[in-house]
């Protein structure tokens, strides 16, 4: 990482670590924000009925306003509708990598069963090997049976697909391990026999596991991920996913700071209160409660010092990664507001 500049995921998270403290440019010179040593923005590149000509737009865009790191969902089909146009998402990820040169890049999430576990391992490598070691491996259970039966792939129970999605992310981490040059590998749901993954990853690529389940998946997190991503759906229980995660840490000795913590969240950002009104209604409207909702008491919903306040929030609480789907028409326009009058908030302190 380049002296002076805005740091990339590189330092972990602590779970309710205290914030650093800097002056504000919000209005409050005394305002408490986080060094962006520890603080980091990505960002959801248009996908849905969009070309590639317009998230080739938008990658590039919100690489030169400062984000920190792109991301897609990884669908085999739209969310609403199997009609819906959609970029398969790992081809999409390796295009961006190609034209761009400082993000990170990673999924929220893919589902493991979704592909063969193996030929997955494969892939991912392969791109990080492309982006240069920016890869970020977002991992799931997946919840949509269509993207998995249509394609020839059992969609199987819910607790299955969580056994799946453990094997899945045992058998990438060894394939990656420069200590394993074959791979033998058997499990419940996922096998591979002698498998060779070269090139190797460029990096040890993060494990980011995103999913709530306090029984299994959560405990999945504590005991296998470098990052711990909270759905939207689930930002206002932020708080008690936190302490559910930090005891299946403490059961089985591992330090909860080891685990960077991420929100995926709605962002609807306006000039100001008056505006961001309107949009927020708008976002539950047409997201329902899939986004979480826009008005709760951790929505990064208002003007830029009301988002400032919000994120704050998040950090008090030990979040520091932000996965943001900005709301709009042109989510580079509202992305260049957040970018001018809200990253700099959280910038380095000197």
């Amino acid at each position: 990482m380049e002296s002076g500049s805005r740091s990339r995921f590189r330092r972990f998270a602590r779970l309710r670590a205290p914030c650093g403290i800097m002056p504000g440019v919000c209005g409050r010179t005394n305002q408490r924000r986080a060094r962006m040593a520890d603080v980091h923005f990505g960002v959801t590149v248009p996908q849905i009925k969009r070309p590639w000509v317009a998230a080739a737009r938008a990658a590039k865009g919100f690489e030169e306003l400062g984000f920190d790191s792109l991301w897609v969902c990884d669908h085999l089909y739209g969310p609403q509708s199997p009609q819906l146009p959609i970029l398969e998402a790992w081809t999409m990820i390796s295009a961006i990598a190609a034209i761009t040169e400082k993000v990170e890049i990673g999924t929220l999430v893919t589902p493991a069963g979704m592909r063969n576990a193996a030929q997955l391992g494969k892939v991912i490598a392969s791109v990080d090997n492309i982006a240069g070691g920016r890869v970020i491996a977002g991992m799931g259970g997946g919840w949509m049976p269509r993207e998995f039966t249509d394609f020839d792939m059992p969609f199987l129970s819910t607790g299955d697909r969580l056994v799946q999605l453990r094997e899945t992310v045992e058998l990438l981490k060894r394939m990656w391990s420069e200590d394993e040059d074959e791979v033998h590998f058997k499990g419940r749901f996922v096998t591979a026999n002698n498998v060779v993954c070269q090139p190797k990853p460029p990096r040890k690529i993060p494990m980011l596991i995103g999913g709530g389940g306090e029984k299994v998946t959560l405990k999945l997190v504590a005991e296998h991920a470098d990052i711990w991503n909270n759905a939207a759906g689930n930002q206002a229980g932020l708080s008690h996913k936190l302490d559910v995660l930090k005891g299946h840490c403490d059961a089985i000795g591992r330090d909860p700071g080891e685990i960077t913590i991420s929100q995926q969240c709605l962002v609807t950002i306006a000039p100001d209160e008056a505006s961001a009104g309107p949009m927020a209604d708008r976002a539950q409207s047409l997201f329902g409660g899939h986004m979480g909702d826009p008005k709760g008491p951790l929505a990064i919903t208002g003007s830029p010092e009301r988002c400032c306040e919000q994120i704050q929030k998040h950090i008090d609480l030990g979040c520091t990664m932000f996965m943001i789907e900005f709301f709009g028409k042109d989510t580079l326009e509202t992305g260049q507001l957040f970018a001018e009058q809200v990253l700099p908030e959280f910038s380095r302190a000197a």
